[in-house]
């Protein structure tokens, strides 16, 4: 043992009165295995470690790592927060906690099988029928399960806690979909590059093995054991969920398609995913949804989150799920109360991990010992889905327990009594220096033939503040890293599968669902309409500037503003009036500013994040931080670099999509966003600028304008070295195909785009959305600049037109596209009746 050190840092460090503590033992001194971590961060100082804190939030924010606060009205997307100091243990210890889990892990996989087949476990009386029948999670239509599994219960998490007397209990179990292992292994990421030395010195366990074990399981549950590539999916509820990052980054990381349930589809009883105008079968689905919203056909039928018919795919044994429906039944607590027999029964073992001492109320004596006791013990229902919250009778006043008297004696299978466990505490960073604060271990385990592995470590959580005793991320709790430590050097292993590189290309476009379609393809529009808008707003505040009032160039550039944005704005401003510049720039009130842009992009670019490369996940963050940080309202002499900083950020971010994503299907859907986009946005520009003629005084300024605004000023200097005319500007801007700003450019690359999809027509047979493109370039191609100036010399019909159709023909294109890519191929079905019972179709 070693004393604690005397620096600022760990001087004023007290661990909490009657709780174990994680680092300094009873006389007050560090233990062995914190003894290097405590003399490290004592080196570094109270100053140096805020540092790395700053150093892990800024890393977290720039790779997008999120967890949804559904309380909190600006927590959609809050930055996952995440303590600069690990919480370690030994490999000896570890050895103990890891034997205990594998053991609990086994016990509750034998219940799942017992439950879902023989029930020999209720027949013996060692579960009570109401305790298992009684409890949402039972799901009957799921009986029986294949028995070809020996582990059906594929992935397993317990919630570990030590209590004042040392002992590790588990305090909860997660059987349906647990999550938490993406956001170990993120933490992980960050950690071992904000504290390289330390966490390379500290011989810590890898995690690596952990997730290619989980993939291998996967793989072998596939239901055609012959196939070598069975096809995975990750199942999310969507980009609401408090935890969609977790679901996209792990289906990034293993190299699966992430899909919602309206990505699926039953057919031919297989499930099938919807994929660029086609179904592809699938294998097998890694659920990240609660087990009765997963099919609205026979669990719940209010779910749209979930596959109608998939409980009677899986009954076939067509479709293998992890977690199986209906192993929501395992985190029943009452069970707790019937482990220790139901372990001697199966296995011949007593408990190496003990739980929390729990007294199911269904049972008359147990129930009266909880009443006894009501004021130092915790009552729960015993299934979380009811909507009841875990209860401190002892914080209730006269008329609340008698409230939860009546209600446990009127339904009292429905409820379990506990001992209030006091946690252990770990040293987190405060602002005062360090502090103890209650930590919660979630660990992670994954099934395979010979039994089950546990990931080194796992996902620690702790209180928000000194004094919580919840440990809750919904209640701004904070994560660590949790480092088991080697007694020697461990072997480098690679964080990343060989089919994941964290800087190079990523291509999920080999199964690409209608949703990640639909929202590549909005991301790129809504990053056009905030970068046009963007762009313009710059001209007219340049031309402002150098000192132009609102005159007839202005009222030209504002209506153009207008056409890009949908938004009304003011002409009439006086000089130096920019009120209605800057709420075009920030108010996220109305639909069409850049702001509201913003937001739909990165709502969109959310709900794809695992077919997006890291760097570009820094420029979207770069981009949402910005935007956060903009005073409101916004400095007038801020405006110029606010317009720059944005232009910039989009620039990076369309150059990384280009540079980063295999240039297939996910690409070919973001460049035919954008080429779509813009090619509309130009459109409605130069008919709102250049239809109606202005006089020789004014027309030049406003050529000139219009080409800075499309990026093509210098390029029109150095072609033709002369004052800008109306017949050169629309060959630049409007006709020209080597322009990227042109619209001849984008339609010309949006013909190719077309033509590179599934399902494309043959050249001499197109499709409907390859037809309005085509025509529309073929009238471009077909113009002649001086014919569409003519007119009555107040208005120019000719090109006004052409304008107009052209908006209408890619309109049409884009309609047609939606049709095609964003929907169900096949349409609406009847559901059969006869074959949801059973029996192969004929």
């Amino acid at each position: 043992m070693s004393a604690i050190p005397s620096s600022t840092l760990l001087s004023g460090y007290r661990p909490l009165h009657g709780h174990h503590d994680e680092m300094v033992d009873g006389s007050g001194q560090v233990t062995d295995t914190w003894r290097y971590l405590a003399d490290a961060l004592d080196a570094l100082g109270p100053d140096a470690l805020r540092q790395r804190r700053e150093q892990v939030r800024r890393m977290l924010r720039e790779r997008g790592v999120t967890y949804n606060v559904y309380s909190d009205p600006h927590g959609l997307q809050r930055t996952w927060d995440l303590d600069p100091v690990p919480v370690l243990l030994d490999s000896t210890e570890w050895g103990r906690v890891e034997h205990g889990l594998q053991q609990r892990a086994e016990l509750l996989n034998r219940i799942l099988q017992d439950l879902y087949g023989e029930q020999e476990l209720l027949t013996r009386g060692l579960l009570p029928p109401e305790l298992v029948h009684g409890h949402d999670g039972f799901l009957r239509p799921c009986h029986p399960y294949r028995t070809d599994l020996a582990h059906p219960l594929t992935l397993y998490a317990a919630d570990l806690a030590r209590g004042p007397d040392g002992t590790v209990r588990v305090i909860g179990d997660r059987t349906q979909s647990p999550s938490g292992a993406g956001y170990a292994l993120e933490n992980r990421v960050v950690m071992a590059r904000a504290l390289p030395s330390l966490f390379r010195e500290s011989h810590v366990h890898h995690l690596a093995l952990f997730f290619q074990n989980l993939r291998a399981t996967l793989a072998g549950l596939a239901p055609d054991r012959d196939t070598d590539d069975p096809h995975v999916v990750v199942l999310t509820p969507g980009p609401l969920n408090e935890t969609y990052f977790e679901h996209a980054f792990l289906a990034s990381y293993l190299g699966y398609t992430l899909v919602e349930g309206g990505d699926l589809t039953v057919r031919d009883g297989r499930v099938w995913l919807r994929s660029m105008g086609r179904l592809e079968p699938v294998d097998v689905i890694l659920r990240r949804l609660d087990d009765d919203y997963c099919d609205a056909l026979e669990l719940r039928p209010d779910s749209l989150l979930g596959v109608p018919g998939l409980t009677e795919v899986a009954r076939r044994g067509r479709v293998a799920i992890a977690n199986p429906l209906g192993s929501g039944i395992l985190e029943n607590p009452a069970l707790n109360a019937f482990l220790p027999a139901i372990a001697q029964h199966l296995l011949g073992q007593e408990l190496a991990l003990p739980g929390l001492p729990t007294w199911w109320c269904g049972d008359s004596e147990s129930r009266e010992h909880v009443l006894s006791r009501l004021d130092s013990l915790v009552v729960k229902p015993i299934d979380r889905r009811s909507g009841e919250p875990t209860i401190f009778p002892g914080t209730l006043d006269a008329a609340g327990r008698d409230a939860l008297i009546a209600r446990i004696r009127q339904a009292p299978h429905r409820y379990v009594g506990q001992e209030q466990g006091r946690f252990s505490s770990v040293p987190t960073l405060g602002e005062p220096g360090l502090e103890p604060r209650l930590a919660v271990l979630r660990t992670f385990l994954v099934g395979r033939p010979d039994g089950y592995t546990v990931m080194p470590g796992g996902l620690t959580r702790v209180a928000g503040h000194p004094h919580d005793a919840s440990v809750s991320n919904q209640a701004g709790g904070l994560s660590k890293d949790t480092w088991v430590i080697a007694s020697e050097p461990v072997r480098e292993a690679a964080l990343l599968t060989p089919e994941v590189t964290e800087d190079g290309p990523i291509d999920r476009s080999a199964a690409l669902p209608p949703a990640a379609t639909e929202n590549l393809f909005w991301m790129a529009r809504y990053a056009e309409r905030a970068e046009q808008s963007l762009r313009l707003l710059r001209t007219i505040r340049r031309l402002r500037a150098g000192g132009a009032t609102a005159d007839a160039c202005q009222r030209q550039l504002i209506a153009g503003l207008g056409a890009i944005s949908g938004q009304a704005v003011d002409a009439r401003q006086g000089d130096g009036d920019d009120s209605a510049l800057i709420a075009l720039l920030q108010d996220d009130s109305r639909t069409g500013t850049v702001a509201f842009n913003f937001n739909a992009m990165m709502a969109a670019s959310h709900a794809v994040r695992d077919r997006l490369a890291p760097d570009t996940w820094r420029v979207i963050g770069t981009i949402r931080r910005h935007l956060a940080e903009l005073p409101s309202p916004l400095p007038v002499d801020d405006l110029p670099t606010v317009l720059d900083t944005f232009i910039t950020l989009l620039a990076a971010l369309r150059g990384l999509q280009e540079d980063t994503m295999v240039h297939s299907r996910s690409w070919s859907f973001l460049e035919t966003g954008r080429c779509l986009e813009r090619g509309l946005l130009t459109s409605a520009f130069l008919r709102a600028v250049l239809v109606t003629p202005l006089g020789a005084r004014d027309e030049p300024r406003l050529l000139d304008a219009v080409l800075e605004h499309l990026e093509s000023l210098n390029a029109y200097h150095r072609e033709h070295h002369r004052q800008p005319r109306p017949g050169t500007v629309l060959e630049l801007v409007l006709l020209s195909e080597s322009n990227p700003r042109a619209v001849g450019f984008q339609l010309a690359r949006l013909e190719a785009r077309l033509a590179s999809l599934p399902g494309a027509g043959a050249p001499d047979r197109l499709t409907a959305h390859q037809r309005p493109v085509l025509e529309a370039r073929t009238s471009l191609r077909l113009s002649d600049p001086e014919t569409l100036l003519q007119g009555d010399g107040t208005r120019r019909d000719a090109l006004d037109a052409l304008l107009r159709q052209t908006s209408a023909r890619l309109d049409h294109a884009a309609r047609t596209l939606a049709s095609v890519y964003f929907s169900d191929p096949q349409g609406p079905r009847q559901l059969d009746p006869v074959r949801n019972r059973g029996g192969e179709p004929a």
